[in-house]
């Protein structure tokens, strides 16, 4: 059996140092650990390449979102023939046989197409970041269950709608069916999109609530509030939303989403937080241009 873990780096050398410290103490199934850097400074390539190593460095000239950088190590771990390709966000931490766990009960049922760990704050190790999910079709966003409570229930493998790309552990024939990650989003929602395909393929998504990571949620991305995360959430749900669109609730979807987002920029603009409101208008924008482009094709 043939195990990859791929870690995207941008600008976060440490975390990633770090993660695969933990992999490499923790797991023994891992056949070849893949970091791809998406084009950092080069002082942080410097970094990388002088611990090399540890693990297979792919350098990008360029950086063109998550998903295109992740693709590019599915590809190469495609190639490797390994059965299964763990993606796993850089700035996470494993607890022991946490991957033999996943790699269990993906072997426990043919039909399994991505399993995921339960993902607890690294911050607030007792307190829930994942542990399944679902898709609100009427808004078009995907929600954590239980985010922010402590976990209670112990050892059982549940169903979920959607998996978060922190830590997907996936079929290499999901791939090679379904095709690679979505990479119109750059950034957020190409999970989203890529569960919906997989399940669509008729797969079943599963999470091994006894396998457990850490997350120092959005160390890269400056948090879910940051210009950064509001800017490409907002362009990228109404991708989404034109990608999936369905006749019962396109209207409603719609409406709610513009009203929700005039109320948004109104409490940008009143709590003088003027970076935040300009990159909801950006995102608006940038959706609605895209969306038109794909339309006229």
């Amino acid at each position: 059996m043939k195990i990859s873990i791929i870690l995207l780096n941008y600008n976060n050398e440490e975390d990633t140092l770090e993660c695969v410290n933990s992999i490499k103490k923790n797991s023994k199934l891992i056949n070849e650990i893949i970091v791809v850097d998406n084009n950092s400074s080069e002082e942080s390539k410097k970094v990388l390449k002088e611990n090399k190593n540890n693990y297979k460095l792919i350098l990008n000239k360029e950086n063109n979102g998550f998903a295109a950088g992740n693709n590019i190590g599915i590809k190469y771990a495609i190639d490797r023939l390994d059965e299964y390709i763990l993606l796993l966000n850089n700035d996470t931490i494993i607890e022991d046989d946490c991957i033999e766990k996943l790699v269990d009960c993906m072997e426990s049922d043919s039909s399994i197409g991505i399993v995921s760990s339960r993902i607890m704050y690294y911050d607030n190790p007792d307190k829930i970041w994942y542990c399944g999910g679902t898709i609100d079709w009427k808004k078009y966003i995907a929600i954590h269950s239980n985010m922010g409570k402590k976990y209670k229930q112990e050892g059982s493998i549940i169903d979920t709608e959607f998996i978060s790309g922190c830590c997907m552990l996936v079929r290499r024939e999901v791939f090679e069916k379904v095709g690679l990650l979505p990479e119109e989003y750059f950034m957020y929602y190409e999970d989203v999109d890529f569960c919906k395909m997989v399940l669509d393929a008729n797969y079943k998504l599963k999470v091994c609530t006894d396998s457990v990571i850490y997350h120092k949620v959005s160390s890269s991305s400056g948090g879910e509030d940051s210009p950064f995360s509001i800017k490409w959430c907002t362009r990228n749900r109404l991708i989404f939303m034109n990608k999936y669109k369905c006749d019962n609730y396109q209207f409603k979807s719609k409406t709610f989403f513009y009203s929700t987002r005039i109320i948004r920029a109104i409490q940008y603009l009143l709590k003088g937080e003027i970076n935040k409101y300009k990159s909801l208008l950006e995102g608006i924008k940038l959706g609605r241009e895209f969306n038109k482009q794909i339309h006229k094709k």
